[in-house]
């Protein structure tokens, strides 16, 4: 009797076993089972490396899996959408000369013509060629950018041409210091630095001036090219910060649906 009492709690009438309200909530919590990518924050003060502590980078940003496709789509789109072609031909409407008949309609046994700028002449106008100018612009897909840097960050940092600094604030405005600096860690030979505002330290804006490898840019102008194209990607700790804030912020919108609909130039 008391193990029946006791089996009686656990399952109903119907025979399915119940489950506490706990358990199920508990079940329905997504985990996320991947940790958090630990990473040195380093300093730029002195040519010899310190690291100063430890940054948890969160793993859905800098630890995706990477989409090689999602990333080319993003590199053609950058260098075409701010394409013009200016090539141009002319029509037969166009080319010089040709205003008369050649010869007669009729009578002569030859290939009936009205111009020779026809296009079926040497020397004539060219049917269905380039008019200039001609845009390549598109809009890439909303999420398809914002996975392209996902997938950026992941790269970079697997390859650990991704690094974390507490600040770009160097010792010296000498362009010498940071060429130095850029060997002495081994970041070279391109790098781009990258903070939260477009107002940078005076040292470093005026010595990265005459280095044609190196790039100062702020968060909000960071793309995908960019990071492909330099070698080594330099952030401060408040960048970091920012760029996990916005990407998280897309990756996680409610309202994606109408973040895919198609783009219109009217917007």
């Amino acid at each position: 009797m008391f193990k029946f009492a006791n089996l009686s709690k656990v399952f109903g009438t119907n025979g399915f076993a119940r489950l506490n309200s706990t358990s199920a909530v508990a079940s329905a919590t997504k985990v996320d089972w991947r940790p958090p990518r630990a990473v040195w924050l380093e300093n730029m003060d002195s040519l010899e490396p310190q690291h100063t502590g430890i940054m948890e980078l969160d793993s859905s940003i800098f630890g995706a899996a990477p989409r090689i496709d999602i990333v080319h789509q993003n590199i053609e789109w950058q260098r075409k959408y701010r394409f013009v072609s200016f090539a141009h031909t002319k029509t037969r409407n166009e080319v010089r000369g040709g205003g008369r008949k050649p010869w007669p309609q009729k009578g002569l046994g030859r290939a009936r013509h009205g111009s020779i700028r026809s296009p079926l002449w040497r020397g004539g106008g060219i049917a269905h060629g380039p008019r200039s100018p001609t845009t390549h612009f598109y809009m890439l897909p909303f999420f398809n950018r914002v996975l392209g840097l996902v997938s950026t960050m992941s790269i970079k940092l697997a390859q650990d041409d991704l690094h974390i600094v507490k600040d770009l604030n160097i010792p010296t405005e000498d362009p010498q210091y940071l060429k130095d600096l850029i060997a002495a860690r081994f970041w070279g030979p391109s790098v781009l630095f990258v903070d939260t505002s477009d107002i940078l330290p005076k040292n470093i804006a005026i010595s990265a001036e005459n280095i044609a490898h190196v790039n100062l840019m702020p968060t909000y102008g960071l793309n995908v090219y960019s990071m492909l194209k330099h070698n080594t990607v330099v952030l401060t700790e408040s960048a970091v910060r920012d760029v996990e804030k916005k990407l998280l912020e897309h990756l996680n919108r409610n309202d994606a649906r109408a973040q895919m609909t198609k783009f219109r130039y009217d917007k």
